[in-house]
């Protein structure tokens, strides 16, 4: 059973054995002597007992484990001995110093505040990867630049997330020299005055222990490429997830600043319009928790390239960890309950109709359909709730405005005209939904032989968003001549081919005639004309008939069809030819430089000429 002591080594608080403390305090007294007379001394031994504290912190498993000889035997192992160490004057003299096979320390990231113009962030860069740093802060100027002031963001985190370099060691650690009694000494009489509480952690086994051999086998060299090629990639994933992350957060902010100014928002199926609408939610909420569900994951994002690129990244700690995972669980849950409400509250669907039935003023009179746009709502439209709109009324009341209006014409069974509103919307019950409809809005007007219908709906704006809509049936007489104004190129809404019509043409150009099945003819359109000709040959094809003109190296044909018949010519140099078919006959006449021959075939029967 050992004795234990308790000691207070730079403000912590250590259980040691009484062998291992009174080995570390003849350790603690050496150094001191060797560095008696040097200049700096006192900061000297405060970072080595900072040291000294840190790594038999990082040695034990818990406070309350005691610290044995041993493991005061590997920490002086790490520090070194005085002896080993020239501790005077002579350690500044520009002689060659002798060589040391202790393995070369990777270089950590930290800040470098003595060289700093705003954070030290672009100094500790260029200790990082061994540039000069006013080409680190030319680089940072043409990337806040060039994206339009974002890399100013990716600054203030490196600001946040790089650790200052405030001691002596974590100075060396960012230049990549070795952590140990010589270096600290050298380092605090070249002029760092600034020693702080403690020096940041190295690497046991690269500066514990030498370099046990400098020659490599060739697997071992293999491996190293290998490893070599894997980090270079495992950088350029880190880059990846940077950019990512960055360009994402810089999204999610301008969307989170600018929510209200789109006609349409979304985040994944759902419209952040419709769930307001749907939900009675405040909109800055909504918005609030697409920011947090987008921006938190994009923030960890970049925050594992950064930590990829920097091995001794500051942790933004566990608090914040889970702070910012709670806010993006919560968020979630408020969708999927937002979701949810959406969905219900239009699961079901229900129809409304009204019938009715006008006598055409004049049968043989044209019946003119003018169809009215919703102009003045447009004006004064708010923003968009999917199909509907925000708008106001005269009174300056809200509503909804809505497009989703749709015609069709079918021929009436007698000499009534008919006109069919059927209103649509979805409830959370068929009652709802039918309530819902019912509540919709659409008037039309008959003067006459004109009729005027609106492409547009309107329902009070306390009816929300349920997928409102109306259709208009109108059953025309038979043989009744229309007209159509205002539909524009809308042709679908006559079950027409718009590619039989002129590129430029509306509907209000023709005039058309009920027919029978639910068809419309038009009376005055233009014909389909196919039209097929280079420089010698030519075929046109429309409603008087075929045409086509052959000519070949002096040799010509043609071939005309149409109401007449059949009309064929052929002719070369030498030779003519000709058949005619119609209703008088067939009638052939063919002609060489020696012959010619003509047959005739009619009522009277044939004649033959040779």
């Amino acid at each position: 059973m050992n004795k234990t002591v308790n000691i207070n080594l730079a403000n912590i608080l250590f259980h040691i054995d009484e062998d291992a403390y009174n080995r570390m305090k003849r350790y603690l007294e050496s150094v001191k002597r060797s560095f008696a007379n040097t200049p700096g001394s006192d900061e000297i031994l405060a970072d080595i007992e900072a040291r000294i504290a840190e790594l038999f912190h990082e040695k034990l498993a818990n406070d309350r484990q005691v610290i044995t000889s041993k493991v005061v035997d590997e920490v002086i192992a790490i520090m070194g001995q005085p002896e080993d160490y020239i501790v005077d004057e002579d350690i500044f003299e520009d002689e060659p110093r002798k060589n040391t096979t202790e393995a070369k320390r990777v270089k950590k990231l930290y800040r470098d505040v003595d060289k700093k113009y705003v954070a030290g962030v672009s100094a500790g860069l260029a200790h990082y990867v061994g540039i000069e740093a006013i080409w680190v802060r030319i680089l940072w100027l043409a990337l806040t630049f060039f994206s339009g002031g974002g890399f100013i963001l990716i600054y203030g985190l490196l600001w946040i997330l790089i650790p200052e370099a405030k001691t002596t060691a974590e100075k060396l650690d960012m230049r990549g020299e070795d952590v140990n009694i010589s270096n600290i000494e050298r380092k605090v009489k070249e002029g760092f005055d600034d020693v702080a509480e403690r020096v940041k952690n190295v690497d046991y086994e690269k500066v514990g222990n030498k370099v046990k051999s400098s020659s490599k086998t060739f697997f071992d060299t293999i491996g190293d490429i290998i490893m070599f090629f894997f980090k270079i990639f495992g950088k350029f994933m880190g880059i990846l997830l940077i950019l990512a992350g960055g360009i994402g957060l810089l999204a999610m902010l301008v969307a989170l600043f600018t929510a209200g100014v789109f006609d349409n928002v979304h985040v994944g199926p759902l419209n952040l319009y419709e769930l307001v609408d749907a939900t009675n939610t405040p909109l800055w909420l909504v918005v609030v928790c697409t920011f947090f569900l987008g921006a938190i994951p994009l923030f960890f994002l970049m925050y594992l390239g950064l930590k990829i690129l920097i091995t001794n990244l500051k942790s933004i700690g566990s608090v914040a960890k889970f702070t910012l995972l709670g806010l993006w669980l919560l968020s979630l849950i408020f969708f999927i309950v937002l979701g949810v409400q959406q969905a219900t509250s239009r699961a079901f669907w229900d129809t409304t109709a009204i019938t009715n039935e006008y006598p055409l003023a004049n049968q043989n009179d044209t019946l003119n359909i003018v169809l009215n746009s919703n102009e003045v709502y447009w004006k004064r439209k708010q923003m968009n709730l999917g199909d509907l709109m925000v708008s106001f009324d005269d009174e300056g009341n809200e509503i909804l405005v809505s497009n989703d209006v749709r015609f069709s014409f079918k021929t009436s069974t007698d000499s009534l005209m008919r006109v069919e509103v059927k209103k649509n919307a979805n409830g959370s019950t068929f009652s709802n939904a039918r309530e819902t409809a019912e509540k919709i809005n659409y008037t039309y007007s008959i003067s006459g032989n004109t009729i005027n219908f609106n492409d547009f709906l309107i329902t009070d704006r306390e009816n929300k968003f349920k997928n409102q809509e109306v259709k208009v049936v109108v059953y025309i007489p038979k043989g009744t001549l229309l007209n159509y104004s205002g539909f524009g190129k809308d042709w679908w809404a006559l079950d027409l081919q718009r590619n039989d019509f002129p590129e430029d043409a509306k509907i209000s150009d023709f005039t058309y005639k009920m027919n029978a099945n639910d068809s419309v003819i038009c009376t005055n359109c233009p014909e389909k004309e196919v039209n097929i000709s280079n420089e010698n040959n030519k075929v046109k094809i429309n409603a008087n008939g075929i045409d086509i003109n052959l000519n070949d190296n002096g040799e010509k044909g043609s071939i005309k069809i149409d109401k007449n018949g059949i009309d064929i010519n052929i002719e070369d140099t030498n030779d003519k030819g000709k058949i005619k078919i119609d209703e008088n006959g067939i009638d052939i006449d063919i002609k060489d430089n020696r012959e010619s021959f003509k047959m005739k075939i009619d009522e009277n029967g044939v004649n033959v000429n040779n």
